[in-house]
């Protein structure tokens, strides 16, 4: 990368930086291209030739905000904790990107979302699933997951475990209390009802 691309690369940074808060607490549709580029300290005119429009940008900006969430995830699966904990903070940072990716609030609204439909797809089934098939792959060898339980059905598992925990997040009383119990919930999502047992490699 020349230093032209680097400086490029900086100021679209920074722009991504700046337009995912304004988006979140404001919506789409009340987000000025302006408001981002005083953020952003850039001109209006910088944001326009590198995305064209306001939803191109938004859609960029989401995409690069899932490459750090999955190269977050990419780090505790070869980090050094335990499968339950690294599945602990795998679990909770999905369940923050769900809100993220469809909160109605920010999400914008026409045909440009038939463009974001696509690109999240194929995202899902070139990157996310991969990683997944990875970490269930890692739960089978350290004994965590049975061997006999298809990838499919250990995928659809941990969604729909991840799915409830997005819930009670948002239905929690404050933060305080989904840390108190998260430790519970992976128990649970492990062991069940019955109560821990010796990992099998069987």
């Amino acid at each position: 990368m020349n230093g032209y691309e680097r400086r490029k690369q900086k100021k679209i940074d920074q722009i991504y930086r700046a337009s995912l808060p304004l988006f979140m607490q404001y919506g789409f549709q009340k987000v000025s291209v302006h408001e981002i580029a005083e953020l952003a300290k850039v001109s209006p005119a910088t944001i326009y030739n590198y995305f064209g429009t306001k939803e191109k940008l938004y859609i960029d900006m989401l995409m690069d905000w899932m490459d750090t969430r999955l190269e977050q995830c990419e780090r505790i699966l070869a980090s050094e904790l335990s499968y339950p904990e690294k599945t602990k903070q795998i679990m909770l940072l999905e369940a923050e990107s769900v809100k993220v990716l469809f909160d109605d609030a920010i999400n914008p609204l026409g045909t440009e979302m038939d463009e974001w439909g696509s690109q999240l797809q194929k995202y899902n089934v070139d990157k996310v699933m991969p990683f997944y098939m990875k970490y269930i792959e890692m739960g089978k060898q350290e004994g965590f997951i049975k061997k006999e339980i298809t990838e499919e059905m250990s995928m659809m598992y941990f969604t729909m475990y991840k799915n409830e925990l997005e819930r009670y997040q948002n239905s929690a009383a404050n933060r305080e209390q989904v840390e108190q119990n998260i430790d519970q919930l992976i128990e649970l999502f492990f062991f069940g009802l019955i109560g821990r047992m010796e990992p099998t490699n069987s």
